[in-house]
């Protein structure tokens, strides 16, 4: 598998409540489910009318295809070629 981030365009998305969060999540577990193996999702950032979502994922035809489902918009797909963290300096 290989990981992605997401970014999404949402309008409003950063105004959303717990609850409406919660929804949302729910959804894109329900696309999740339809598509397991192939897609999964480690956690998104919300940031004014944007998410940028960390997937591991087959390839990006399976992203779009969360997308297609969840009715999630798929902005721009970008695969990561590494990791880096503090820990990285040594």
């Amino acid at each position: 598998m290989k990981r992605y981030v997401i970014e999404r365009d949402i309008n409003g998305v950063g105004a959303l409540s717990d609850e409406e969060l919660a929804g949302a999540a729910k959804t894109s577990n329900a696309a999740l489910a339809e598509l397991a193996p192939r897609v999964q999702w480690e956690h998104s950032y919300v940031a004014g009318d944007k998410t940028f979502c960390i997937y591991l994922a087959e390839n990006e035809d399976a992203i779009r295809r969360h997308a297609e489902i969840s009715g999630f918009p798929a902005t721009k797909i970008t695969l990561v070629s590494g990791i880096i963290d503090p820990t990285t300096a040594g």
